[in-house]
């Protein structure tokens, strides 16, 4: 294998990754009309790029035949040490994640890359709303003690679910996000929660899709786009601003290429690699057709000077800013996936609680969480009454009485805040119609952060709000909150 590749880094304690990652979801787009790669075709491409030093690839369960591809190539290496870096991940259905559940996860990228350990396993959940997602990370952390997993990685964490699962203790090294000239939210608080817990972003889309290179220059905007990658990145162009704002950011990085020498998908990968807590880049491979690996190497052979940096952020100035945090794409309108929904993905999206009727109260509904006071003391998590929703105080925890992140009121926060639109939810009502929150503090230290966690959902509503300390809560909970919602007629 090669020496003289890419720069490589560390990644948690057992993990050395080159800086760029060759990417294989567009497997998936080349099998998209029924007809699977041939493995050994596909481990010639993939060891070509090994060779080069490109020795880092990352896949998924969906990404068609990406993992027995990247097995066959494993199998050529035997126990060589110096044997490629696969980096996968698990996108299950949202669901309870029992034990037996997360272990069968596992089990089956372990059986289809044909090894007995993932290098780096990284956990893609649809909705924070069902909480079992934390239970899944904690049972792979279990089984990273067993030795199946080498890391752990998540994929489209926002910040405060980033933030929350680290101050849970899951035993997090990276996130993977799209990062690009055109997507630039990774760079806020995201990029802070990484550098407060030693975490590192992986970037995916950071060519958006090939749309940033010379190829489309001064180009006009195309009429027929057929391959998926571009038709997810066309969404993109037009959230940040469409095609004369793309347009600019191209020219601009077109004009720091040709300074440098290099091409403008240098430019904008070499942009991605110097932003905070950025360790890699995911480039993809059209495997078979194609092998970037001298274009990718130039990246290491210049930097970004300041006059680059200067004309590429006069050129985002005309662009508008992603809303929202990395991953909202894939929790809420509007979707910026290939097909404009998440059909590609899920059939349905469960809710974490089941609403039952009120038989005392005609026409009541109401919904349990499963926490044990509950039962103890003889309430419901929230109840509906005509169009108005009422929830009681709601704490984090995590099943029957686990306390969530006992140390950290923000990351309880944000957890309670999920439970509550689940049981909104499950009543017909969304977060959107919350009209009053009642926010109760053991300690007045944490209202500054608790009000962010509360303000990152509430900000663009603004309901109406009481915020108090008082004395304590039973357990190692440091805020309560309730809610109530008034349910608006929903257009048809």
């Amino acid at each position: 294998m090669a020496t003289n590749g890419p720069e490589r880094i560390r990644l948690g304690q057992s993990l050395e990754i080159s800086r760029v990652l060759t990417g294989l979801w567009q497997v998936a787009d080349i099998e998209k009309d029924g007809d699977q790669m041939d493995p050994e075709t596909g481990a010639d491409a993939l060891q070509a790029y090994a060779e080069a030093g490109f020795s880092t690839f990352d896949m998924a369960d969906h990404y068609g035949s990406a993992e027995i591809i990247a097995g066959r190539l494993l199998k050529r290496y035997g126990d060589n040490a110096e044997k490629p870096i696969i980096c996968t991940k698990w996108c299950p259905q949202p669901g309870p994640m029992t034990p037996d559940v997360v272990r069968a996860g596992v089990t089956e990228r372990l059986e289809r890359l044909g090894t007995d350990k993932v290098d780096l396993l990284q956990f893609h959940w649809w909705s924070f709303e069902h909480p079992a997602w934390l239970d899944a990370l904690h049972e792979m952390a279990k089984l990273r003690d067993e030795g199946l997993i080498g890391e752990i990685g998540v994929t489209n964490f926002d910040a405060a679910h980033l933030h929350l699962a680290l101050a849970d203790g899951v035993p997090l090294v990276s996130n993977q996000i799209p990062f690009s000239l055109l997507d630039r939210r990774a760079s806020g608080p995201l990029a802070d929660v990484c550098e407060h817990w030693g975490i590192r972003l992986l970037g995916y889309g950071t060519l958006a899709g090939g749309f940033l290179s010379e190829r489309w220059l001064d180009k006009p905007d195309p009429e027929d786009i057929t391959d998926w990658s571009k038709m997810k990145y066309r969404r993109f162009i037009d959230a940040a601003g469409g095609w004369d704002a793309y347009q600019d950011i191209l020219r601009a990085a077109a004009e720091v290429a040709r300074k440098h020498g290099v091409t403008v998908a240098n430019v904008a990968t070499r942009w991605v690699l110097e932003q905070k807590g950025v360790a890699g880049v995911i480039i993809g491979a059209r495997l078979g057709e194609t092998n970037h690996s001298a274009q990718n190497a130039s990246l290491f052979s210049f930097s970004l000077d300041q006059d680059d940096h200067a004309a590429l952020d006069a050129a985002f100035r005309a662009t508008t800013p992603l809303s929202g945090d990395c991953g909202d794409e894939y929790r809420k309108p509007p979707f910026l996936t290939a097909s404009g929904d998440l059909s590609h993905h899920l059939d349905t999206m469960p809710l974490a609680m089941e609403a039952q009727d009120v038989d005392h109260r005609p026409g009541g509904t109401r919904v349990l969480s499963g926490s044990e006071w509950e039962d103890v003391a003889g309430y419901c998590r929230a109840q509906r009454i005509g169009d108005r929703i009422l929830v009681s105080g709601t704490t984090a925890t995590a099943g029957v009485d686990r306390a969530v992140a006992p140390e950290d009121a923000a990351a309880q926060t944000t957890f309670i805040l999920d439970k509550i639109a689940a049981s909104l939810s499950a009543l017909g009502a969304s977060i959107d119609d919350v009209v009053r929150t009642r926010v109760y503090l053991v300690d007045g230290a944490d209202a500054l952060a608790v009000s962010r966690a509360h303000g990152r959902v509430f900000v663009p509503l603004k309901p109406a709000n009481t915020l108090v300390v008082i004395a304590g809560l039973i357990g190692d909970y440091r805020v309560e909150i309730e809610a109530e919602a008034i349910v608006r007629p929903r257009s048809a």
